[in-house]
């Protein structure tokens, strides 16, 4: 049996969820919502997005600098995108967005979750935006507060394999619970991080956050999400069960405790390291315990 401890991300707290989000992975963008989002690259390995923001202003926001993801060393930084927003005036003194030539070609890379835009660069990398709902709060509460349910941008870059999440779904604490656990690696190494407080927040570029998701459990009917646990030192790994009586954590709109919420599939999604692209593993639920069935 996997016996998985009840540590849960503080992202979803009052506090936390009042604060801006930081880019730490396939890089995403500090506004939210952000409609008609288009991707375009040059020969020079350039990238230039171009969105709408709530407030209906278009953005020109030119990125360059970063591929793929190193390992965890504490003495090397973690890759990360350089960025414009202005546009190319802060770089190069002029408006480099409006004869931006397009070198980029029609995607033809891997399937990806929460995919938006995609394109194959010249030197064969490949360039791609995914939204998705990165901050919904945890324990199956619908969003109360406006940011909650906002959607996330983010744009990555690769070559060669993606990052690899596994995951499986199993019985925990002598068969009363129903679990999921799994690893994340990248070219056959753990993905995990060095810094976080200690309620799991990450405080450095290389740690991750997984985030669980179970659908028509009695949180009520769809997706609700259960809970977001970083990935273990060493070795990648995370787990977590499906227990009662968790405590709803402060500022939540309610503190009674929570009940057990297995659900008929589970969905896992993280960010993937460096600038790879944000990772999705989705699956069925067990079927409730026959202990005389073989």
């Amino acid at each position: 049996m996997v016996y998985c401890a009840r540590h849960f991300l503080l992202l979803a707290t009052l506090a936390a969820l009042l604060l801006p989000a930081t880019a730490r992975a396939s890089e995403q963008f500090a506004e939210m919502n952000l409609r008609k989002p288009t991707l375009k690259v040059n020969k020079q390995g350039q990238a230039l997005v171009e969105y709408t923001t709530e407030q209906r202003l278009r953005r020109h926001v030119l990125m360059w600098g970063a591929v793929n993801a190193n390992h965890p060393r504490r003495e090397v930084s973690q890759v990360r995108f350089h960025r414009d927003f202005s546009g190319g005036l802060a770089t190069y003194k002029r408006a480099v967005w409006r004869r931006f030539p397009n070198a980029c070609r029609r995607y033809d890379g891997p399937a990806l979750a929460y995919f938006v835009a995609g394109c194959k660069a010249p030197d064969g990398s490949y360039w791609a935006l995914q939204s998705w709902q990165r901050r919904l709060p945890l324990l199956g509460f619908d969003p109360w507060l406006p940011i909650q349910d906002d959607y996330e941008l983010h744009l990555s870059h690769w070559s060669g394999p993606l990052p690899v999440l596994e995951a499986h779904v199993n019985w925990t604490y002598g068969l009363r619970s129903q679990g999921v656990f799994g690893r994340l690696s990248y070219l056959g190494q753990p993905v995990f991080g060095f810094a976080s407080s200690n309620e799991g927040n990450p405080r450095d570029r290389y740690s991750r956050n997984v985030y669980i998701d179970t659908f028509d459990s009695v949180y009520g009917p769809g997706w609700k999400r259960e809970s977001g646990i970083l990935t273990h030192q060493q070795t990648g790994t995370f787990c977590h069960s499906f227990v009662p009586d968790q405590r709803p954590f402060a500022g939540y709109p309610s503190q009674t405790p929570r009940p057990s919420a297995p659900g008929s599939r589970y969905r896992i999604s993280v960010m993937g390291p460096g600038v790879t692209p944000v990772l999705m593993w989705e699956g069925s639920g067990l079927p409730n315990f026959n202990g005389g069935d073989p």
